[in-house]
């Protein structure tokens, strides 16, 4: 009787998608004076950076429109009797 063993290696890829950006020719100059940065990382970064902040942004503008639009209770509102209601219509 044999054992065999075998070992599996998965390998994934990212697949990326290339865009361009246009910059002006001093400021190519000035990356190209940096060459040690990884200039597509940091880029990349930016984006995801931007990203999240506009989405917290949204957020931040959807909490303000609901306070906005909220209408308030009236000030003899009783929610326990309104729940109460509900539960005993259900039966």
């Amino acid at each position: 009787m044999y054992n065999i063993y075998i070992r599996i290696t998965l390998i994934y890829t990212y697949k990326m998608t290339i865009i361009s950006v246009r910059i002006d020719p001093e400021l190519k100059k000035k990356m190209d004076a940096l060459k040690h940065l990884n200039w597509s990382e940091i880029i990349r970064q930016a984006i995801k950076h931007r990203i999240r902040d506009e989405m917290e942004r949204n957020i931040a503008k959807a909490v303000l429109i609901n306070e906005k639009i909220r209408k308030k209770a009236p000030e003899n509102f009783n929610s326990v009797d309104l729940i109460r209601q509900f539960r005993e219509e259900r039966h």
